[in-house]
């Protein structure tokens, strides 16, 4: 008992000792009350010293953002349930900008605008946070692209060619495959090491889950990372959807690391500002968006870089997806994207139904940096491929007349439907470099040529397997592969004659062909 009581005398000693050191001073902490709440906004008053941007907890554990800064009064957007909210409720200030984690522990997850898992998983254990809004890198420290991103997709690393830092706009109506291009342009990154983070802004959660299915079935998951803001959350966090997963990717290219971000899309995130912007009772401008609409596009994509190599080396490649009405380019959304973009590639509705799949526009489709960072092996192929392909689809629209032509318009015409036919490409089958050299140097010779229309999607599609077996160093070939030698080039070139003569033999007996 002695011993006991000794104990505890001495544990009252710690315990006034260390109260006696406590410095003991006033605090204030400020509080304000929701004036007016609704539809994912809310007015608050009593909080002077609030900043733009800062991070307001109201009474219930319902959080918001402070956009709005007025004499007496705050707008608030709400970044939880909007039901939980009514006028008269305690609000108090954080004195924080809003954060979101960020670190390696958010790779294979899936997880909303703030961070919280949404997959069913444990909450992201991560030591690092960093705010949605952040300045782009400055000139200084940024550096020229020169690495390509191959996208797996023959239309676009051969004519559209994207680099690792830019900005590409993926432009189309509804329903024409924009989501599709960039799902297999994630999926393609299996086999690099590119991380890939995918933004989904007020999508349905049926299409959200085929993306994530395909990308877990297909791709690399444990190198992708899945921020959502479903059509049915607080538009608030739609709206801070894309803001939180550019603050994600940027840690990693800070690391050093190559990171490709999916925008998908923005033509929803202006919509839901918009709303936001109209319940806050701000002036409305052009189509009843707000003045500054053009800047809170303009001041996300202009994070997308590739840093210098005192800053790490890393990049990040942003593709941002619009949709367009009837094909309209010149709407107001998708010209201000135009102008933010370093290009665009544009989906045709018409080629979609007719069934040329991806539908890309290759004429009204542009890419003004990636063809300096274009793969070596690939660039002297591709170099004549948009002129021949615009010559082609020129002289067919006077053939659809039934005008007579001659033999070397005929040739013409028979070469740009190959391209054509080499341009269409499956869903979920990325091409890789070395079966993109094959192609574009089966095209550029005009091996083609001869082999029947209705065979060339045969070509493609038994020639990984043939140069495995015939040629097996082109499928080693990647992004900084050399161009071919004169020898590669022609042993290359005879392995593929080989295929096509077989398909066109295989052609003359129908009955030989399983």
């Amino acid at each position: 008992m002695d011993r006991i009581a000794e104990d505890f005398q001495q544990w009252l000693a710690r315990g006034r000792k260390r109260i006696a050191q406590a410095a003991l001073a006033p605090s204030v902490t400020r509080f304000g009350r929701v004036v007016r709440a609704g539809d994912g906004v809310a007015t608050v008053e009593g909080l002077p010293d609030t900043r733009l941007e800062e991070l307001l907890e109201i009474e219930g554990g319902v959080a918001a953002q402070a956009v709005e800064l007025g004499e007496t009064t705050i707008g608030c957007v709400l970044l939880g349930e909007a039901a939980a909210v009514s006028a008269g409720k305690l609000v108090r200030g954080s004195s924080e900008v809003v954060s979101v984690p960020v670190g390696d522990a958010l790779l294979g997850r899936v997880v909303d605008a703030l961070g919280r898992p949404l997959d069913g998983g444990q909450p992201v254990a991560t030591r690092s946070t960093a705010p949605v809004e952040r300045p782009a890198p400055s000139i200084v420290s940024r550096a020229l692209v020169d690495r390509p991103l191959a996208t797996g997709v023959l239309a676009v690393d051969a004519a559209i060619p994207l680099g690792r830092g830019q900005r590409e706009l993926i432009i189309g109506d509804r329903g024409t495959g924009k989501t599709a291009i960039a799902v297999d342009t994630i999926i393609n990154q299996r086999t690099s090491d590119v991380i890939c983070v995918y933004a989904a802004i007020g999508q349905k959660a049926s299409s959200l889950a085929r993306v994530i299915d395909a990308v877990r079935r297909y791709g690399a998951p444990e190198r992708c990372l899945f921020v959502v803001g479903e059509a049915d959350a607080a538009p608030g966090l739609q709206w801070l959807t894309p803001y939180a997963a550019c603050s994600m990717a940027e840690y990693f290219m800070e690391a050093g690391r190559d990171v490709l971000l999916v925008l998908d899309d923005l033509t929803k995130h202006a919509a839901v500002y918009r709303e936001l912007s109209l319940l806050l009772r701000r002036p409305p401008g052009r189509e009843a968006y707000p003045g500054d609409i053009f800047y809170i596009h303009s001041r996300l994509l202009e994070r997308a870089a590739k840093l210098a190599p005192g800053r790490g080396g890393g990049s990040l490649t942003v593709l941002p997806i619009a949709e367009t009405q009837a094909g309209n380019l010149s709407a107001y959304i998708p010209t201000n994207l135009i102008s933010i973009t370093d290009g665009q590639i544009y989906l045709d509705p018409a080629l979609f139904y007719e069934n040329q799949k991806p539908a890309i526009d290759v004429g009204r489709s542009v890419s003004r940096v990636g063809g300096k960072a274009q793969a070596a092996v690939v660039k002297p192929l591709a170099e004549r491929l948009r002129l021949d392909y615009a010559q082609f689809l020129e002289l067919e629209v006077f053939t659809r007349f039934g005008t007579l032509v001659d033999e070397r318009t005929r040739r013409v015409i028979e070469h740009g439907r190959r391209i054509r036919a080499v341009f269409a490409q499956p869903q979920y089958g990325p091409l890789s470099v070395g079966v993109q050299t094959a192609l574009l140097l089966a095209l550029a010779e005009r091996v083609l040529d001869e082999v029947p229309l209705e065979r060339v999607g045969l070509f493609r599609e038994r020639l990984h397997d043939w140069l495995a077996a015939h040629c097996p160093q082109t499928l080693a070939l990647d992004d900084r592969s050399q161009p071919l030698t004169d020898e590669a080039r022609t042993k290359l070139r005879q392995v593929l004659a080989a295929l096509a003569q077989a398909l066109v033999q295989a052609a003359a007996r129908p009955s030989a062909v399983k």
